[in-house]
């Protein structure tokens, strides 16, 4: 496990390299990211972008994609997985921002998570990338490089996100999330890490690393 030390230079790297991170969906205002999140789950950012580069050229609001209905949205985001269940969350999710929220999307995790699709990791990506909280939501990208490196250990998501809440240095908190998901897809990949290229591997507490002997398999969280 990183000592405090590591914690410190091992997000400082990483700063160093990309000082102002972003997620890889494409949005203009809370809401459009809101959609866009729903529509990631089991799916690439590559392809909600291509779905949603098009359908917010028309519809970007909760009126106007609730006016569109189910059938108006499916040419949209039919190339991405579930689309016919994301579907539905969107209208009803639409349908409820308008009769609750004044058309807005809530900046409370309680009323995001009441929200048709919307859990606990999508809540912390809205409060975080749409509304500056320092949350962390634990995908399989985090939970892989978590567990990995020694950052915070953890047997589910909930005791990954909790650890990294208590680990990271505040300085580095709000943009963590994003620095973990881009080093866990490009760098710290599943089946094959790329520990040659790793600017944080001297930092790093993961033992089978690229050319150390075998490559462990991928870390999955349990829930």
């Amino acid at each position: 496990m990183m000592n405090p030390q590591k914690r410190q230079a091992f997000f400082a790297q990483l700063k160093e390299i990309n000082p102002h991170p972003e997620t890889e969906l494409e949005y203009g205002s809370a809401f459009e990211l809101l959609i866009a999140v729903l529509l990631s789950a089991q799916a690439t950012d590559i392809s909600v972008n291509k779905g949603t580069r098009e359908l917010f050229k028309i519809a970007n609001t909760p009126q106007a994609l609730l006016d569109l209905g189910e059938a108006g949205v499916k040419p949209y985001i039919q190339h991405i997985g579930l689309f016919n269940a994301k579907g539905r969350h969107i209208q009803e999710t639409c349908r409820l921002l308008i009769d609750l929220h004044g058309g807005e999307v809530p900046e409370n995790r309680e009323a995001l998570e009441a929200l048709p699709g919307v859990g606990r990791k999508t809540a912390n990506v809205i409060l975080n990338t749409a509304f500056g909280h320092p949350t962390m939501a634990v995908d399989t990208h985090i939970f892989r490089v978590a567990n990995r490196t020694g950052l915070a250990p953890g047997k589910d998501v909930v005791e990954v996100e909790q650890q990294l809440l208590k680990r990271i240095p505040k300085e580095f908190l709000h943009d963590a999330h994003h620095w973990l998901i881009l080093h866990g897809r490009y760098t710290c990949k599943a089946r094959s890490p790329d520990c040659a290229q790793c600017i944080v591997e001297p930092l790093c507490s993961f033992k089978q690393k690229t050319g150390e002997g075998k490559i462990r398999g991928d870390i999955q969280p349990n829930s």
